[in-house]
């Protein structure tokens, strides 16, 4: 048997025994699960927090609340506006009989206020606002649900963005080195010398506030740290014998950059990855938190950090932000070294 685990073991690509060693980091392992089901669960928040039933049956006709707008004459109200599904009338008429409505788990969006809630805004958990809510009478726990989202969805893209400006910038220092190396590293010194929170608070009073411009904004100085990585990689592999060979073989510059160098400098890029999404959520929290992120009505963690300072009494509403964003970093750090570890060269199998 053992004989038989030792021809196997030499077989394995170097991309499945960085696998094999990542799952033997269990922490790091179910950190990676466990992050994995939060956003995909994330992603369809609209089946999971909703103001608006998932199905309606009414009269023996089938309504679709959540892809259109029906009146609350539709469901025997007096107003021809859009219809409020936390009224208790409509509620009453959607039980009455036959008739029947599926609910999402918590029957709140994150902007939906509740305006036949018993109990004064910010009111402490309850029945039915699990998590409380917060000064505006919006349910905490919707609000957390969306606000991760954004924050993941926007740290995935800002990572991809700095990864790529980074890849390329920091392989074409340390490839072709000499006078581009020397331009690139003076550029680098120059703009990393800039201000970028004066920056962002000029151009937040400029331009109308976004995720696109906060995006632009964030991704103009997030490739830097990446970019000195690769460089390193790029100035070590490219004396290496397979670019010599490849050379001698009449493969142009950048058939060797992308066929050979570039696969075998990957190790730093992948491991930067988890901890730069950490960065990338702590980023827009942080300038949530001062009012120079997102839009006004975006569901963000960092503003209900900020009315959690501005409320100490609703200590729900801090709690509950607070653990969301240390669970998510933790996650992180854990994926991260584990993904430091699997992918050392110094590991050896046992």
């Amino acid at each position: 048997m053992s004989n038989s685990t030792e021809a196997v073991t030499p077989s394995l690509s170097p991309g499945a025994r960085a696998w094999r060693r990542f799952k033997r980091n269990r922490l790091g392992y179910w950190s990676l699960i466990a992050f994995c089901i939060l956003v995909v669960g994330s992603l369809f928040a609209e089946l999971l927090s909703n103001d608006r039933p998932l199905i309606v049956r009414y009269e023996g006709t089938t309504y679709f609340p959540m892809v259109k707008d029906y009146a609350e004459t539709v469901f025997g109200g007096d107003f021809d506006t859009t219809t409020d599904y936390l009224d208790p009338f409509i509620r009453e008429q959607l039980t009455k009989g036959d008739n029947w409505a599926l609910y999402a788990p918590n029957p709140y969006g994150p902007q939906t206020l509740n305006y036949f809630a018993k109990l004064p805004n910010p009111s402490a958990p309850t029945l039915d606002n699990l998590l409380g809510t917060d000064d505006r009478g919006r349910d905490l726990l919707a609000q957390l649900i969306y606000g991760f989202r954004v924050s993941v969805l926007f740290a995935l893209a800002l990572t991809f963005v700095g990864v790529l400006l980074g890849v390329v910038t920091g392989a074409i220092q340390g490839f072709f080195g000499g006078k581009t190396d020397l331009a690139f590293q003076r550029f680098i010194e120059i703009w990393g010398s800039m201000p970028e929170l004066y920056l962002l608070i000029i151009f937040s009073a400029v331009f109308a506030p976004s995720i696109s411009l906060l995006l632009i904004l964030l991704s103009l100085f997030g490739w830097m740290g990446l970019s000195d990585y690769v460089r390193a990689e790029f100035l070590r592999n490219r004396q290496l014998d397979y670019v010599r060979a490849a050379r001698a073989l009449g493969l142009s510059n950048w058939q060797i950059i992308w066929r050979h160098v570039l696969p075998n400098s990957l190790t730093p890029v992948v491991t930067f990855l988890p901890f730069r999404m950490s960065a990338a959520i702590l980023a827009l929290t942080s300038l949530d938190f001062l009012g120079l992120g997102v839009p006004p009505g975006t569901p963000s963690l960092g503003e209900l950090l900020s009315q959690g300072k501005n409320s100490i009494d609703a200590w729900w509403i801090s709690l509950s932000t607070f653990a969301v964003l240390v669970i998510t970093l933790l996650l992180l750090t854990f994926m991260g070294d584990a993904l430091r570890d699997a992918l050392d060269p110094r590991k050896v199998d046992k």
